[in-house]
């Protein structure tokens, strides 16, 4: 095998006797920012994705939602094995061509359309008062942002904003939230978990996590993305796309409401999402999304400069917290 097994790395052993196959090489293959791990498994007649998900990773709930996506038309992996007291899944492999790392200006457009058909495909043909789904509810999008009041403000920053101006701020947020249609949720919907396939559609990867949710939360996890930028005219011209194809499915939202909802939710997610990349360095030594934390409270601050009753919140960001975060980088 091509990778040295740690002699600690007990999980590593158990999941590579668990396969069944003769296995004859094994790579890492990048992760996200879970405790989820994964192997590229070389077998006689092919290759192989080994997700190893500990506690409290729920690879049921994996393969539940994969069968939900894959009945409407959602390119998901195919599920060989799955070893549900351990942890363990045998996956299909998307390859390593995942949107991040194929985007360019002459193909955005496309990669974007396709990618933004399949999110209408969650939206318009599950009906989410069916599901057996997680509700997005206020509890869960107060503790979102609560991770960015404790690890970024609080303990990478030693900074505690004002109560009254943090508590209005999450109450704008998730009073947005909440007012907008409820659908199928990914989650994670970006650049790191579309893979370029070829055909029409994206290979969608790390959906475990779907809920029932606002109509914006996944467009705007794709076009404002944490990991890539485009310009402003660019992003709204999706959008309109978008909300167009929207209406043509039965759901009438106009633009300016429209636009409210994203911006908003956009911020919601990208506070939660900074949150995050600091969680993963100062609890699991993870460095390697700090740098994104600029980009992504970029776009938070850009929205509070939209929407009056975000602006003093967007100072606060603008003159106390990038300084630092520019600093801390």
């Amino acid at each position: 095998m091509s990778l040295t097994l740690n002699r600690e790395d007990r999980r590593l052993k158990s999941l590579l006797e668990w396969i069944e196959f003769p296995v004859t090489k094994v790579e890492p293959v990048a992760g996200d920012a879970s405790g989820r791990r994964y192997f590229r498994v070389f077998i006689p007649d092919g290759q192989l994705i080994a997700m190893d998900a500990p506690p409290p990773e729920d690879v049921n709930r994996f393969a539940k939602v994969a069968t939900l996506m894959r009945r409407v038309g959602v390119k998901v992996p195919e599920i060989y094995a799955l070893e549900s007291a351990m942890g363990f899944a045998l996956l299909e492999d998307f390859g390593d061509r995942s949107y991040l790392s194929c985007l360019e200006e002459t193909n955005a457009d496309r990669l974007y359309g396709q990618a933004l058909n399949t999110t209408r495909l969650l939206q318009t043909t599950l009906e989410a008062d069916q599901l057996d789904l997680p509700s997005y509810s206020e509890d869960l999008l107060n503790r979102e942002l609560g991770i960015f009041l404790e690890w970024l403000l609080d303990r990478w920053l030693g900074v505690v904003p004002d109560d009254r101006l943090w508590q209005r701020t999450i109450q704008v947020l998730v009073e947005n939230a909440l007012e907008q249609p409820r659908v199928c949720v990914h989650r994670d919907y970006h650049s790191r978990n579309l893979m370029v396939m070829g055909g029409e559609s994206p290979g969608v990867l790390d959906f475990q996590d779907a809920v029932i949710g606002p109509v914006t939360y996944d467009p705007v996890s794709l076009l404002r993305d944490c990991y890539v930028s485009w310009p402003d005219q660019w992003v709204e011209r999706w959008s309109e796309r978008y909300r167009q194809s929207l209406i043509q499915a039965g759901m009438s939202v106009g633009p300016q409401h429209w636009q409210r909802w994203f911006d908003l939710m956009g911020a919601q997610r990208h506070l939660k999402a900074a949150g995050i990349f600091v969680r993963l360095w100062l609890r699991e030594g993870r460095r390697g999304y700090l740098g994104d934390i600029p980009l992504t409270l970029g776009y938070v601050v850009a929205v509070c400069a939209r929407h009056d009753p975000l602006r003093p919140f967007g100072k606060f960001l603008r003159e106390v917290v990038m300084p630092q975060v520019r600093e801390k980088l």
